[in-house]
């Protein structure tokens, strides 16, 4: 069936599904009212699931949040509530935030108090760039005089980023134009850290890579006593550029061009600097080796004003150096070694404990992923997590005597979140979440470790969120229990969901989900979906709220489907480090074995399972996957939707793909088994490829690359590209919902559902 014809058939049922007659009848009508549609999950808002935002105060005792102003019009009030009682009072009414001049109150994107609470910094007139608003005006509210002006002297709109008071609340430091500036709040004055106008120059912020792989964007930190301030410059000279093409928004192409290193390409050169605020001299640390063949993912202070602790990565990313500065010579005083035979993850789990030498950090050395103590007096360690399982993630350290860690982890399965607490002194791995509880955890705990706003959910069920104390885990009140979320579902056609584990060829218990009609008829087979990611950057599996992507799942379901997930190895879940290291140098490889003998076990174990109607889908990695099962096992999978994929691993960017697979030049035959697009002559199915052409991230050139290596061989499929959107696809009036449209229509046209 063609296009056109495709569409006329589709607007004659629309057509028909609109007559009087079917309106008319209660009992289709109300079966109507239970059906999910893409209109119903992805425009409408009425299956949307709602969160609680907070700030904590330092002390614990309050938490902070923005609420519309019943005074002001238009207007939001910072609004602070005492922990303990839940007392509320206004700390900054709307009406203080109206500029000299304007008739309404600044919006307020974001918002940071100097320490002691005299001023408040206000992010607002923001704008995107690549995937956030970080570039917009920064106001600044005296609350003694009630000033409000904004920073950056005659700057114009919408051009700063990441500004950030100093400590003593004298200084504001914020980025411009790829240029780090200091601003005395007394004087007024505005200074630039470094003079250059070297096109290639960056201070204060980061390249695209090192903004998408390792978080890092506000690249620059003060210290503890407001002296100095630590920052990364970067040398983009000879990385080089790639270039997006933008058709539609002008008369002829507007080009795009920013520097993206490739695998094997050449990197950014950087140097980290301390800036003496009042002298304004700058001390260069002294990093060992080449630059451009080594990473700085984070920088912290030690708690004395006199150490930068700096993470130190090599390009293969499998040595971690934490080193410690001195910050008036630039020199190293410490170092401590972190070294794996694969890829050491970057993270944020470094604490300092009240006697300012002892820092916390994670480590995979025993094969678990466990909790230590850095002693940067003598370069010593201990494990203070010593448990057989994995922290998945240390939230909090308390520095009173109790001295206690809390943390994430689910010993018993990979698919949840828990969390646990253990003493410092005498470690015992206590589980504080309740035992009634099945799902996944998360947890926001105040700096004194007494209070956490909690918020869980489960397979199916949306979240619900809540303070409780610790580390009794009482619950103090209920923030949002999304109840009418819960009555909307409770009010769909109910469907099955099942977690299950299979053996994979390598005798491994493989984890997985499944979502299935209540009612199988007997003897009849259905179609079956995977939703497939399978990459060490995330997991599908697990037991939580899956917000419009379940719905979606859960209509195909509705339909007559069955769709499941699964993690194959190397996805990032809590089983040890032989799990998720075992991909090393294979990816795209040992991730598609997994999931074609996942489902081949669910095919023979499953009686009502069709083995003639087996469809997959993913995004980005998963869009990749998607590509690898179709044409690695033409046999299992029928259809397919790629969506944003990344078809030659070779054209992606340095940090990620090295980080797990190495050079190209040293991993020449990984670097082509992994990469679909050397397999695309074994397309015998049906394929949907999705990209947008403004893609940052995994570029459109890759998914033309496929197409021309699927036309050489005689292969047919359908290509659908997004002019301009990015990896989200999401920009553009209707966009997300002519995407899942899309999504649905190919898979009832190709995967007919419903049992046979």
């Amino acid at each position: 069936m063609n296009r056109n014809t495709f569409l006329f058939a589709y607007l004659a049922v629309f057509l028909v599904f609109l007559s009087p007659a079917n309106a008319d009848d209660p009992a289709t009508a109300n079966k109507q009212d239970r059906d999910l549609t893409v209109e119903k999950i992805f425009s409408s808002g009425e299956f949307s699931s709602k969160g609680y935002a907070l700030r904590w105060e330092k002390d614990g005792n309050g938490y902070l949040r923005t609420e519309a102003s019943k005074k002001t019009k238009g207007g939001n009030d910072i609004v602070r509530y005492e922990t303990s009682s839940g007392k509320k009072s206004i700390l900054v009414s709307a009406s203080s935030l109206i500029p000299s001049g304007a008739s309404s109150p600044l919006s307020i994107s974001a918002y940071e108090f100097s320490d002691d609470k005299s001023h408040l910094l206000i992010f607002t007139n923001t704008k995107k760039v690549w995937r956030y608003h970080t570039r917009g005006d920064y106001w600044v509210l005296d609350r003694a005089t009630g000033e409000l002006r904004q920073l950056g002297g005659d700057a114009d709109p919408s051009t700063l980023m990441f500004a950030k008071f100093s400590p003593d609340g004298r200084y504001v430091a914020f980025v411009r134009e790829r240029r780090l500036y200091i601003e005395d709040l007394r004087d007024r004055t505005i200074r630039n850290v470094i003079n250059s106008s070297r096109k290639n120059f960056i201070v204060g912020t980061t390249d695209w890579v090192y903004e998408e792989e390792f978080g890092l964007r506000a690249a620059f930190h003060w210290s503890p006593d407001s002296e100095s301030l630590c920052f990364w410059s970067f040398d983009t000279s000879g990385v080089p550029m790639f270039t997006l093409v933008n058709q539609t928004d002008s008369l002829y192409p507007k080009l795009t061009k920013f520097e993206y290193p490739k695998v094997g390409q050449r990197n950014s050169s950087f140097k980290i600097g301390v800036a003496n605020v009042r002298s304004e001299n700058i001390t260069w640390l002294s990093l060992p080796g080449v630059s451009q063949d080594n990473y700085v993912p984070r920088i912290s202070w030690r708690e004395n004003s006199q150490h930068v602790i700096v993470q130190y990565l090599n390009r293969l990313q499998n040595t971690l150096k934490l080193l410690a500065c001195e910050r008036t010579t630039g020199d190293i005083v410490r170092e401590v070694v972190e070294r794996d035979d694969a890829w050491i993850d970057v993270h944020d789990e470094s604490y300092w404990l009240g006697d300012g030498h002892n820092m916390t950090w994670t480590s995979l050395r025993s094969g678990w992923r466990q909790a230590e103590l850095i002693d940067w007096n003598n370069g010593k360690r201990r494990v203070i997590t010593p448990f057989d399982h994995d922290v998945v993630k240390l939230l909090r350290v308390t520095k009173e005597k109790s001295k206690l860690a809390y943390y994430i982890a689910s010993p018993n399965s990979a698919a949840q979140r828990y969390l646990y607490c253990t003493s410092l002194d005498k470690p015992k791995a206590k589980r504080l979440t309740p035992a009634n509880q099945q799902g996944v955890h998360q947890y926001d705990i105040d700096p004194t470790g007494r209070w956490a706003k909690h918020s869980w959910s489960s397979n199916g069920q949306p979240s619900q969120t809540e303070l409780v104390s610790l580390p009794d885990h009482k619950v103090v009140r209920t923030f949002e229990d999304n109840e009418g979320l819960r009555k909307k579902l409770a009010g769909l056609k109910p469907v099955e969901h099942e977690f299950f584990k299979i053996t994979n060829d390598n005798n491994d218990k493989v984890d997985g989900w499944m979502i299935r009609p209540a009612k199988l008829e007997k003897g009849k087979k259905y179609p079956l979906i995977v939703y497939v990611y399978g990459e060490p950057a995330g997991q599908t599996v697990q037991d939580k709220w899956g917000g419009t992507t379940y719905l979606w799942h859960r209509m195909l379901v509705e339909r007559g489907y069955v769709v499941v997930s699964i993690d194959n190895r190397g996805t990032p879940a809590p089983r040890g480090r032989e799990w998720r290291k075992s991909v090393y140098r294979k990816i795209g490889i040992i991730a598609a074995q997994d999931q074609a003998a996942g489902v081949k076990s669910l095919l023979a174990q499953k009686s009502y399972l069709d083995s003639n109607r087996v469809g997959v889908w993913g995004w980005s990695g998963g869009g990749s996957m998607t590509l690898n099962a179709m044409f690695k096992f033409p046999e299992v999978y029928h259809v397919g939707i790629s969506i944003a994929p990344v078809p030659n691993q070779r054209y992606y960017d340095t940090i990620y793909q090295e980080r797990y697979m190495g050079l190209p030049g040293d991993n020449v035959d990984g670097y082509i088994q992994g990469s679909p697009i050397h397999f695309a002559k074994n397309l015998e199915g049906k394929l949907l490829l999705i990209h947008g052409t403004g893609d940052d991230n995994c570029h459109y050139q890759g998914a033309e690359s496929l197409v021309n290596e699927l036309i050489k061989h005689n292969k047919q499929f359908t290509m659908f590209g997004y002019p301009n959107r990015s990896h989200s696809i999401r920009e553009g009036a209707n966009t997300t919902l002519h995407l899942r449209r899309m999504m649905t229509d190919y898979m009832l046209n190709n995967l007919p559902p419903g049992p046979k």
